[in-house]
């Protein structure tokens, strides 16, 4: 059926669910992982304006803390793989808009399912915010399992 599982995390408990979830069904059909964790790209109106001059800087350090911080999701998500005797590669990705970078991994990884979590916002958070599982459901004609 499925044999190549795309599993997007953002580190949270939510999506560590997903993540165990997506492991589980890879392991019980037989399937490999792709991992994927899309950070936001480096934000210029992020930086204070104190800190203008040192503008190169502030860029370092927003590629050095996301680096780590993928880095530190995506052990996780490969030690649990390893442990399920699931095959599972890791991929970082800095993306603008992460529903079209989960897409296009999906696709160029040749996925065949993306698993995901929904974080349920709903109302005003919702509208203003957006849901990046929503807009994956939208764009995508690749079949999503969503959890929550």
């Amino acid at each position: 059926m499925y044999r190549n599982i795309l599993i997007a995390t953002d580190g949270s408990a939510l999506a560590e669910h997903a993540v165990s979830h997506g492991l589980s069904l890879a392991k019980s059909l037989g399937a490999k992982v792709t991992a994927l964790i899309v950070e936001a790209p480096f934000n210029v109106f992020d930086v204070p304006e104190s800190r203008i001059r040192k503008m190169s800087e502030a860029y370092a350090q927003h590629a050095e803390e996301t680096k780590k911080h993928a880095a530190r999701i995506l052990e996780r998500v490969a030690d649990a793989a390893k442990a399920a005797g699931v095959s599972c590669e890791t991929v970082q990705l800095e993306h603008d808009q992460p529903y079209k970078g989960i897409i296009t991994t999906a696709k160029d990884k040749g996925c065949d399912v993306i698993v995901m979590a929904s974080h349920g916002r709903s109302g005003i958070s919702a509208i203003l915010l957006g849901s990046v599982t929503n807009k994956v459901l939208t764009h995508t004609n690749i079949p999503v399992l969503v959890c929550h």
